[in-house]
């Protein structure tokens, strides 16, 4: 029943911005951190940042840190993930994944069961 649409991939240049969107449905988001991944062509699937249950936390991949923040909207069964100062090495297809039990500190794939159907995310030089 759980279901995350994703939204908010295209294309952009470098250096510019890009806000994705997760919408949750089916579950009740505020027991679930969570997290965004990227997976480029070829590329294991890497994790970019992850956001506490009730948003008070956060935690990024180095290679994001600075660059872009994570946020979310209980009210809204949202999360979104704002990207800024974009860079070719970024693009890849973007998921966004919830659990109800893993922390929001936790890094690998495994720990997070439902996942959305990720969107694209293209950056040009």
């Amino acid at each position: 029943q759980v279901q995350l649409v994703e939204s908010g991939g295209g294309l952009v240049q470098a250096g510019g911005s890009l806000r994705l969107s997760c919408a949750a449905s089916g579950l009740t988001f505020s027991n679930y951190a969570m997290g965004w991944f990227r997976q480029a062509p070829g590329k294991e699937r890497e994790f970019v940042a992850a956001i506490s249950r009730s948003g008070g936390s956060t935690y990024y991949a180095d290679s994001v840190k600075g660059r872009f923040t994570v946020s979310r909207d209980n009210a809204e069964n949202t999360v979104y993930l704002q990207m800024a100062s974009l860079k070719p090495e970024d693009t890849a297809i973007y998921y966004c994944a919830a659990d109800r039990t893993t922390g929001y500190y936790t890094v690998t794939p495994r720990a997070y069961k439902h996942w959305g159907q990720g969107t694209q995310v293209t950056v040009s030089s």
